[in-house]
């Protein structure tokens, strides 16, 4: 299924997520269950399914890797669950530093600074590979879409990071 022609919307990384919101509600006032209660068995088992196709493309689309992903299965490049690992030093080596600093938190006379610290690295690394996300899935080549395809994978481990940073802030503020 295609969840920007569900939503009207350009098959593309950037997106209006008002806009989004707005056709969501609409799609979901139109197939809502309950307007097909009175209905035979099918139309609610119809109804029920339309909802829940609304639903998974809202959610997919509403994320960024989601919708990266998703533009990329349109295209023929599927990489949602895989499991593949990375051997690109630089990148492994930023992860270790990050995961470190992560690890000093819990013992640090100042864990605050800390969590700003990797917050602000974080981030950081995050908005530059968006940015790159961005530029190869407009490109819309194979070659470029692999290269998002290798972002996606690096964007993950941030977005886990960024995860395991919020579970640490709460617990030191417990």
């Amino acid at each position: 299924m295609n969840y920007f022609q569900l939503f009207h919307l350009p098959a593309q990384f950037e997106l209006d997520l008002t806009e989004l919101g707005t056709r969501y509600l609409e799609l979901q006032r139109q197939f809502h269950p309950d307007k097909y209660a009175a209905g035979s068995e099918r139309d609610k088992l119809m109804a029920v399914q339309q909802a829940a196709n609304i639903n998974d493309a809202y959610h997919s689309l509403k994320q960024p890797l989601l919708r990266a992903e998703h533009l990329l299965a349109l295209r023929g490049l599927k990489i949602s669950n895989e499991q593949r690992s990375f051997m690109e030093p630089a990148f492994l080596m930023q992860q270790m530093e990050l995961r470190e600093l992560l690890a000093e938190i819990s013992d640090a006379a100042d864990p605050d600074a800390l969590i700003d610290e990797a917050d602000q690295q974080i981030q950081q690394q995050k908005k530059a590979l968006l940015r790159q996300l961005q530029s190869a899935l407009d490109a819309n080549t194979p070659e470029h879409d692999h290269q998002a395809a290798d972002i996606i994978r690096k964007l993950k481990f941030f977005f886990k990071l960024q995860q395991e940073l919020e579970l640490l802030e709460q617990q030191t503020q417990d």
